[in-house]
């Protein structure tokens, strides 16, 4: 019913530098058949990707077909060196630089341009991000570039000031945006920009041992407020998972993640009809003008 809006075909959801190795001397083809596969038995027809440094998406943009699959990818992220980002992507020093890299991307069959403007949650805390995120100016005017040439642009968010920032940029759809206030979110009901929560990555970690579960129930429980709150105001939102992150595996992630949104606000017709609407307006925007 649903399709995936965030994942990283190149992760295994096991061990990150492990899924790196895989493609370090090249795409790893069976890495992609097999994460295809497993989207292809839950009747999973759309990924969106987050892209990669590695040129697996690229590969996988080519081999999609072969599943009925509507695969869509930036082919890398985007970032500023020395800021977070290197994991998934290219670094840029100046925007100079960055229009390149934009450039570059719809050259190798990008469909889309993802940024990074933050870090991640840091889950031995309770509501904070790691690293200061780029300026507004900046953001902007990253936003501006990608638009004109014909890009919608999928932001990696995180923090309140950030993403209403992100979302005055003109941004088309915020990726994560953990810890968001009721000023952002209104920011967000009043823009038209589709907000993917990716909230199952906290969920799925929770009893794991690998973080305090009293944090990750904190953020868990922040997180859902936050979705009940996006909801009623009106906020777009789809479903992704974040697939290919710790123990989220490709297509069984976007059950985790449908699974968590019911939890929250419940298995209602207008429940699904807001997520279908959200996932249609990426469907519909994430492909180049």
């Amino acid at each position: 019913m649903f399709g995936e809006n965030h994942a990283h075909i190149f992760m295994n959801a096991v061990n990150y530098r492990q899924a790196v190795r895989k493609h370090e001397n090249g795409v790893d083809e069976e890495v992609i058949h097999s994460h295809f596969r497993a989207y292809q038995e839950k009747n999973i027809s759309f990924v969106r990707d987050g892209g990669d440094n590695l040129q697996v998406s690229k590969r996988a943009k080519e081999l999609a077909g072969e599943y009925g699959i509507d695969y869509r990818t930036p082919v890398f992220a985007i970032h500023r060196k020395g800021h977070y980002g290197g994991i998934v992507g290219r670094g840029f020093e100046n925007l100079k630089e960055y229009a390149a890299l934009v450039k570059e991307a719809g050259a190798q069959g990008g469909d889309f341009i993802k940024i990074m403007t933050t870090g991640i949650m840091d889950f031995n805390t309770d509501g904070s991000v790691t690293e200061t995120p780029l300026s507004f100016g900046e953001v902007k005017e990253m936003v501006h570039i990608a638009h004109e040439e014909g890009f919608s642009v999928m932001a990696h968010t995180n923090g309140a000031r950030a993403v209403r920032e992100v979302v005055e940029a003109g941004a088309d759809s915020v990726e994560h945006g953990n810890y968001v206030d009721g000023e952002t979110i209104q920011a967000m009901a009043e823009s038209d920009v589709v907000w993917v929560p990716t909230i199952t990555v906290v969920k799925n970690m929770i009893g794991c041992g690998r973080f305090s579960d009293k944090v990750l129930k904190k953020i868990w429980e922040t997180g859902s407020r936050n979705i009940r709150s996006a909801f009623a105001r009106g906020v777009h939102m789809a479903l992704g998972s974040d697939a290919g992150a710790y123990r989220v595996y490709h297509g069984q992630g976007l059950a985790d993640e449908w699974n968590c949104f019911k939890e929250i606000l419940g298995d209602s017709q207008p429940v699904q009809q807001r997520l279908l609407e959200g996932e249609q307006r990426i469907q519909e925007k994430f492909q180049r003008q």
